[in-house]
């Protein structure tokens, strides 16, 4: 069971990294790749859509590390 949530961790945490490092800035990143910089409220629908896959990102790897910290003690 350990094994299986560090290898979820581990993969949690290569994509909150990824997903991270697409969110460049303003007017660069993947939305001015994509969806050219056209949205509601000054975001394309693709940011919005990666900001919520890096809250979910990051949530998950909140469970995972305290679930990791309260088994490993």
């Amino acid at each position: 069971m350990i094994t299986f949530i560090i290898i979820l961790h581990l993969i949690i945490s290569i994509g909150l990294i990824i997903s991270i490092l697409l969110h460049s800035g303003r007017g660069t990143g993947l939305s001015a790749e994509i969806g050219g910089g056209f949205g509601i409220q000054g975001s394309t629908v693709i940011e919005r859509y990666l900001d919520k896959i890096t809250i979910g990102l990051s949530i998950a790897f909140l469970i995972t590390t305290i679930i990791l910290v309260i088994s490993l003690k």
